[in-house]
């Protein structure tokens, strides 16, 4: 590889700059939370934090109803668009006003879940506590600036409503009665920076309110990412919703543990990620042989690490389970050995699908592939849990990503678009 390669990923200082930012973003979303899971383990206990994660399951579903896939098909558009304020003010227009139409759909399911779910209808706080964190979150604005790749700004205002958001975890959750506030705060916490980045949005480009044309338009174009999103969601939010209709909360505590640790060592790697998507989108178009390029080093660089994360997670779960979790969750080790492999699966398949497949145009196809993933795992869930609680649920999320990694991969190469396969002449 040449030198002038690897200056194209680490010496370009815009896409630096938002790798950093984004790094903000990502500390905001998975490290902070990370630092409040030893004390929410020992405070909550198993059963109370179960009940957490089952109620946040049923949350993200709703947020990713809201958010429709906007952060990617939004996120290229802006990028296409970045010169024009009319097309601009069109966009932001349609994705608010298409969220506002998803948002009121997801709380009429809302209100009949919490009557058809026992656990819910019991626990209706810890529920609407959920949904809360749930439109907040879907409603951010952070495509806007990916788009223009300046994320500076709005990644000082995500992490500064998170860490608002944790250190009232840290001050109001004394005991396993005060469960709710958990979501109730984290989604503070994600309304403070929504409502801030939106307004600055609006001193940008003209306010303008949607017709029923352009909110139709808008979801339009982000139908195939939300099929891609909701069916990640089948094997993210879903297995956690699916454990928990099946095993009792302190086994869903158990599983949610472990999948906390393993998503945020997956996490590791997704401001590296978020910020190659816009160039990708920008490069596959104006410059193919970078991009190639630029994917062959990426893939390499993202699949090792994500090697080299998942073997050290395997071989040091016990100590990260008992450090992190408490010496009470001794039962979510094996699941984190199960799930350490998602580390490296995940780096492998974002790069090749997210990042290189859709910004060639084939939404369609890596939608298909997820639509699949997502299937083939509720189906290995619902099998597997009544009879393996959460090392059933992790072992049928980890199948499901070696089968995507593996439709990939064929798809790429029957097109001759594998990054690996026909370098580009330098």
């Amino acid at each position: 590889m040449k030198l002038k390669n690897l200056r194209e990923l680490t010496l370009d200082r815009g896409l630096a700059h938002n790798v950093v930012a984004l790094y903000g973003v990502q500390f905001a979303g998975y490290l902070l939370p990370l630092v409040t899971i030893p004390y929410l383990a020992r405070v909550l206990g198993a059963a109370t934090w179960g009940l957490v994660a089952f109620s946040q399951a049923f949350g993200a579903y709703a947020s990713l109803v809201i958010e429709f896939g906007f952060g990617y098909s939004a996120t290229r558009e802006v990028a296409k668009c970045r010169g024009s304020r009319d097309a601009l003010s069109g966009l932001v227009a349609g994705v608010l006003g298409a969220k506002v139409l998803l948002a009121a759909g997801a709380v009429a399911l809302a209100i009949a879940a919490e009557q058809w779910i026992p656990l819910f209808h019991r626990h209706a706080v810890f529920f609407w506590a959920a949904m809360f964190g749930a439109l907040a979150q879907a409603f951010s604005i952070l495509w806007y600036y990916q788009g223009f790749e300046r994320m500076r700004l709005v990644a000082v205002l995500d992490v500064s409503g998170r860490a608002l958001g944790t250190a009232g975890i840290f001050i109001l959750v004394r005991n396993p009665s005060d469960g709710w506030k958990v979501l109730a705060l984290q989604g503070a916490g994600a309304l403070v920076s929504v409502i801030v980045s939106t307004v600055l949005v609006f001193r940008e480009v003209p306010l303008r309110l949607p017709s029923a044309s352009l909110i139709w338009k808008t979801l339009r174009m982000g139908w195939s990412m939300f099929v891609f999103r909701s069916s990640l969601g089948l094997y993210s939010a879903g297995s956690t919703f699916i454990l928990g209709l099946f095993a009792p909360a302190e086994a869903v505590g158990f599983y949610a543990g472990a999948e906390k640790i393993a998503r945020a060592f997956m996490g590791l790697l997704a401001p590296v990620q978020q910020s190659l998507y816009p160039r990708f989108s920008h490069l596959v178009h104006q410059d193919p042989p970078t991009a190639r390029r630029l994917a062959r080093l990426s893939l390499l660089v993202m699949s090792a690490f994500g090697a080299l994360s998942s073997l050290a997670v395997f071989l040091a779960a016990p100590w990260i389970v008992r450090i992190i979790l408490g010496k009470g969750f001794t039962a979510s080790v094996p699941v984190l050995r199960i799930m350490a492999a998602l580390i490296f699966l995940d780096a492998f398949s974002t790069m090749l699908g997210m990042l290189w497949m859709v910004p060639l145009g084939l939404d369609r196809a890596f939608s298909r592939i997820v639509l699949a993933i997502g299937v083939l795992n509720i189906a290995l869930a619902l099998i597997l849990a009544p009879r393996l609680a959460g090392a059933g649920v992790a072992a049928a999320v980890v199948a499901a990503e070696v089968f995507g990694a593996c439709l990939i991969s064929i798809t790429l190469h029957r097109r001759g678009l594998n990054p690996l396969a026909a370098p580009a002449k330098e």
